[in-house]
């Protein structure tokens, strides 16, 4: 099966599961869905940071602080982070992402997703996904901070990392 035939719940504005629909068919018709966005920091303190493959449905050969993805259909968000940071990080018995915060991400023309927002502790050595990461590596807070305005980010990515330093700054 293909990414594009992965089946997705749709959702409303209350993030109450309205529908199902093919990944291909969702991203298509910009229908909202949920996805998962999980920072991951290793034990110096540093941000994993990767740039996409020029393969990727969404968001092409950009740059992203957070590993995660798309929700399944039927799956929880919890199992979703979990999940996704494992297949991208390339790692297993990874510490179970801790919950952050929901956010409704709307990006017009590309449609709208529920954004769950997690962080993880990895201390496991890395290999990543050759078919999601290009390149990759931990970068001090300070240094992503730096490349903020310098690399093309993804902007769900970029958004979150937005929302996840407001909340640490009223936390």
């Amino acid at each position: 099966m293909s990414a594009a035939d992965e089946i997705l719940d749709i959702v409303d504005e209350n993030d109450r599961v309205i529908g199902r629909r093919p990944r291909g068919q969702v991203y298509a018709e910009g229908l909202r869905h949920r996805c998962v966005f999980v920072q991951v920091r290793d034990a110096e303190g540093r941000i994993f940071v990767h740039r996409r493959t020029a393969s990727k449905l969404v968001f092409p050969s950009l740059y992203d602080m957070f590993v995660g993805g798309v929700v399944g259909a039927g799956e929880a968000y919890d199992e979703a982070a979990l999940r996704e940071a494992e297949e991208e990080l390339g790692v297993r018995g990874l510490p179970r992402p801790e919950y952050l915060f929901t956010f409704l991400y709307e990006d017009g023309a590309a449609g709208s997703w529920w954004s769950a927002v997690y962080e993880v502790r990895c201390e496991l050595p890395v290999t990543p996904q050759t078919e999601e990461v290009a390149w990759h590596d931990f970068l001090p807070e300070e240094e992503v901070e730096r490349r903020l305005s310098v690399w093309e980010w993804v902007p769900d990515g970029l958004a979150a990392y937005e929302r996840l330093r407001a909340h640490r700054a009223t936390a």
